[in-house]
């Protein structure tokens, strides 16, 4: 209709996306580094961090090669495309460079923000804001690119060649795009659990010993953890994020384009997820340049400054996507604009939500901070109490966007349109990621930014600013989190859409998933725990870790002469080597299982009992995920109201119990809630890519 092939400007965002996010990059580059000692600890900060990533991505390599392998077999065996092999590798190799890219930036600004922040608070603000747009706009630019290159490859190679029996040429290329999600979300869960690992035990282990037991101040030069800490909070928060959000980027674009085809919308069906991405990379950008704030440091301010570019974003997609699906769809169609707009409402009032009850500025985050007076028993009580609370409006928000989407995109009259306009209301809450994934990124560089500024001994009143923007990050850490929880919940719901097509191709038969069956009753209560016992993993795998970072600060504290008294220099490298060494021996189980678990029930059990895996575990994923990352941010944010000067204020009792909180919270909110989105993601793409094989030989016929 508009007389020229929209789905250019999917390419076209790309580079948009890719090349405002290098000119953000060059001008960070640009602003003062600061003194040499603030260069110094920013450098062996980088150094850790690149250490880390080299030693991770040589293991993620081998199982890589070890998985295209068994791709590879499973296609001469004609189970599989032969481009899915390689699509697999391409998704895990630009969702690992999403992630390298974003730490890079973000080691190379933590010292640039602390030096803005001795001239003033919104200085601080932009540097480590346009930090987290690079790690934004890298996201959606390389997700774009690396959707882009297969779509154009595979609609010439099918133009000239056979198609696969009993499909269209869109059909084709939908269900190969579908699986290079599978390499993007395997290379998400390593990043996630790995790093999560990695910051939290050295997170865990400097607060206890330090701040606890020794009684000095957080980032204190004298730590062994400190720099441990830095590091982590740039392996796991940004790294480990950047990959995961890549991943739920591509497949919830993915996902919605096959739907598409399914719901009989052919290459339209393609067009609008595509072309929203990129018009979502136009409005992320000038978002961007209304994050501003004044000089007052207040927790308010500031939130307001971020949201009013998310705000403004949202605007912009909400409006331009109107236009895009009457002119590509037709007036017909027009209620999937209304599902656009039910995802985009949901995951603001999600993120909404998610401040509530994180925030130090209202009431649930303050009640876990009066539970101080009484202890670390309360607080925990309280902190626990607080996250269960939370998941109730998300479930409730999540549920009505579900249903408003699937009927106003036509869901009644036509099942397979209902669940594409689930899917397009997945892209709508992600359209607007290279924003929304700034707004989160920025916190890790804010965090590191104050603990640069307190080893370099600058005024009081810098330490004030970041530490402004530190207990922002937290909460705009949160409500990110919120965020990506609510969207992979709608992409799942694609992803097993996805998931019942593909057997459908296959079997030329409907799966029955009545609850009368016993093997789907069989496989919900299967994938309904598999979330808490992938928690169990993670969370023994930070505490193991965490021990040993606490037996090593011990030792040095006590075996190091003149260490206490500041006269000699802790050996920060030995923690995190232990640290390293910890994160890649535990990240391994847990990403098994992600992987094991789906193919065992499938083959086992029955194709219809590996849909109630699914399903199963998007209910409870979704749900203890929300209440992981809410009580976590919860507890960080009451132990910094207390350190401001309430309750006793730092080094008081309620100090020190709100300290103990944080540290059970800290593998909560950083290590096993975001991990699960990526889990309940990654088992429905596995179901999909080796639907063929299963059903070819499970027991249950």
């Amino acid at each position: 209709m508009f007389g020229f092939d929209l789905l250019v400007l999917a390419p076209l965002g790309s580079i948009l996306a890719l090349g405002f996010a290098a000119y953000l990059y060059f001008s960070i580059m640009k602003c003062d580094e600061g003194t040499d000692k603030m260069k110094e600890i920013a450098q062996a900060v980088r150094i850790g961090a690149q250490a880390y990533l080299k030693r991770q991505y040589m293991g993620v390599v081998l199982f890589f090669v070890i998985m295209f392998v068994i791709l590879l077999v499973l296609a001469f065996n004609k189970f599989l495309v032969i481009f899915v092999p390689f699509a697999f590798i391409s998704g895990g190799f630009f969702s690992g460079l999403s992630g390298f890219i974003g730490m890079t930036t973000a080691t190379k600004s933590s010292n640039r923000t602390a030096a803005a922040a001795m001239k003033s608070l919104n200085s601080g603000l932009r540097v480590a804001f346009s930090s987290g747009a690079v790690m934004g706009l890298t996201v959606v630019g390389l997700g774009l690119l690396d959707l882009s290159i297969w779509y154009y490859f595979l609609d010439w190679y099918y133009t000239g060649h056979a198609l696969p029996i009993g499909t269209d040429k869109i059909t084709a290329i939908t269900s190969t795009m579908l699986c290079f999600g599978m390499g993007a979300s395997s290379q998400a869960l390593f990043a996630r659990v790995g790093g999560g690992i990695f910051t939290k035990a050295a997170d865990v282990g400097a607060d206890l010993v330090g701040k606890v037991e020794a009684g000095i101040p957080e980032d204190d030069p004298r730590n062994p953890a400190v720099i441990a800490d830095n590091v982590g909070d740039n392996v796991g928060d940004v790294a480990g994020m950047g990959a995961d959000l890549y991943e739920s980027y591509v497949g919830s674009i993915v996902a919605t384009s096959a739907l598409g085809v399914a719901a009989g919308l052919g290459i339209a069906g393609v067009t609008v997820p595509m072309v929203m991405a990129a018009v979502g990379v136009i409005a992320s950008i000038l978002g961007t340049f209304f994050v501003k704030s004044g000089e007052q440091a207040s927790q308010r301010v500031l939130l307001a400054a971020l949201r009013k570019g998310v705000f403004v974003s949202s605007f912009l997609v909400a409006g331009v996507s109107y236009f895009l699906v009457w002119k590509t769809l037709g007036m017909e169609n027009i209620g999937v604009y209304f599902a656009v707009l039910a995802g985009l409402v949901a995951g603001v009032i999600i993120g909404l939500v998610t401040e509530y009850y994180t925030s130090s500025g209202f009431k649930p985050t303050k009640a876990i901070a009066e539970a101080s007076v009484t202890g670390p028993a309360t607080v925990i009580i309280a902190g626990m109490a607080a996250g269960m609370m939370s998941t109730a409006l998300p479930v409730i928000i999540a549920g009505a966007a579900i249903l408003a989407s699937f009927f106003m995109a036509g869901g009644a009259a036509n099942y397979n349109l209902g669940l594409y306009g689930i899917a397009i209301s997945a892209v709508g809450m992600l359209s607007t990621l290279g924003i929304t994934l700034a707004t989160d990124a920025y916190g890790p560089v804010a965090d590191n930014a104050g603990g640069n500024a307190e080893m370099s001994h600058l005024p009081p009143e810098v330490r004030k600013r970041t530490d402004a923007l530190d207990a922002l990050g937290n909460t705009t850490a949160a409500t990110g989190k919120g965020f990506a929880i609510g969207s992979a919940a709608l992409t799942a719901l694609a992803l097993i859409a996805a998931y019942r097509d593909q057997v459908l191709l296959i079997t030329k038969k409907e799966l029955v998933l009545s609850l009368m069956n016993p093997n789907v009753i069989v496989g919900l209560f299967i994938g309904g725990m598999l979330p808490f016992f992938f928690c169990s993993l993670t969370m023994r795998a930070v505490g193991r870790a965490a021990g040993k970072i606490v037996v090593e600060v011990r030792r040095q504290f006590k075996e190091i002469a003149g260490l206490m008294e500041g006269k000699a220099k802790p050996d920060y490298a030995r923690c995190v080597t232990i640290a390293t060494a910890a994160a890649q021996a535990e990240m391994i189980a847990p990403a098994l299982v992600a992987i094991a678990a789906p193919l065992a029930v499938g083959l086992l059990i029955g194709i219809e009992a590996e849909a109630g895996l699914l399903v199963g575990a998007t209910v409870t994923g979704f749900v203890l995920a929300v209440m992981m990352a809410n009580s976590g941010g919860a507890w960080d944010n009451a132990k910094k109201y207390v350190e401001e000067g309430n309750f006793g204020g730092k080094g008081s009792p309620s100090h020190k119990a709100t300290v103990v909180g944080d540290t059970v919270g800290d593998p909560f909110k950083d290590t096993s809630g975001p991990s699960l989105n990526i889990l309940i993601k990654l088992m429905s793409m596995v179901s999909i890519v080796f639907a063929s094989f299963m059903v070819s030989n499970t027991l249950f016929k």
